[in-house]
């Protein structure tokens, strides 16, 4: 066992550099990025996140969004919502970033094979799933029927739409998309995303779901599958809070008994199920 004065510090940023970024839809960058030095580690599980350090702005929690079996690089999809994620968003590559992690619990892509899945994603919420679709279609043969069912508000504002157009069109996965509003030229669902479950056979004895999106879409996602017999403790939600230390200290990020940064972000429903049920927890 390494000697403790010897292990890495979890709140010491470790440098990256950025080797590319991409605007994905306004106000949305995608960016890659690589270690450093030879001493930065990539490995990370689908749904962890990582503290990146933008320097001389500050730091903020972002999940992975890349393929999880592409080595010595990572990828962060990123929002700007603040003053950290508008300076993340700005960055070109060659730029330097730090980073801590990766923290957190993962997506149980080891207990759902054999299972069907169903991907429930809201907005950018498709960004923390992207890794367990991306290790899914890897190995195909062991999940049973793949379903992503993804709302957004309008056309304009879904994400990575190049690489689900290729999946539906390629990959062995059912993709169904549906928007809040749209114009006349749009010939896809216009709805919440609940709503692409209507008419969906749905084996609630072998069927696990993943959702991530605003917490009030993942409530009404779970209740819906709770309606159609999927068991809470078969159903897996993606919290978020504000957080600073991302190493359960700073207890900014609490959520009733837990703290999102050390046993989450990733819970089986029946574990939040009742928080779910109190307003502003």
């Amino acid at each position: 066992m390494q000697p403790l004065a010897d292990r890495p510090s979890p709140m010491l940023p470790h440098p990256f550099q950025v080797l590319e970024t991409k605007e994905e839809i306004p106000g949305c960058t995608t960016m890659r990025i690589e270690p450093a030095d030879i001493d930065g580690d990539c490995s990370f599980s689908p749904g962890q996140f990582y503290m990146i350090y933008v320097f001389g702005h500050g730091e903020v929690p972002i999940s992975v969004s890349g393929d999880p079996a592409r080595s010595g690089e990572l990828t962060f999809t990123v929002m700007d919502v603040g003053s950290v994620t508008r300076a993340l968003c700005t960055l070109k590559a060659g730029d330097s970033v730090g980073l801590r992690g990766p923290f957190g619990s993962a997506w149980p892509v080891d207990d759902i094979k054999h299972r069907d899945v169903i991907v429930m994603a809201g907005g950018l919420g498709l960004a923390p799933l992207r890794p367990t679709l991306y290790h899914m279609l890897q190995y195909r043969r062991e999940y049973g029927q793949l379903s992503l069912l993804y709302g957004t508000r309008e056309p304009k504002n879904v994400v990575f739409h190049r690489e689900l157009a290729h999946w539906k069109e390629k990959e062995s996965i059912d993709i169904e998309v549906t928007v809040d509003r749209a114009e006349r030229n749009w010939s896809g669902n216009v709805g919440v995303v609940t709503e692409l479950l209507k008419g969906r056979y749905v084996d609630p004895e072998k069927t696990s779901a993943l959702i991530c999106g605003p917490e009030i879409m993942m409530r009404f996602s779970a209740y819906a599958l709770l309606d159609l017999g999927v068991r809470a403790e078969n159903i897996h939600v993606s919290m978020e809070r504000n957080m600073k230390c991302a190493v359960k200290i700073c207890g900014r990020c609490q959520y009733g008994p837990f703290f999102i940064c050390h046993d989450g972000p990733v819970f089986s429903f029946d574990r939040v199920d009742r928080l779910f049920r109190i307003r502003e927890v």
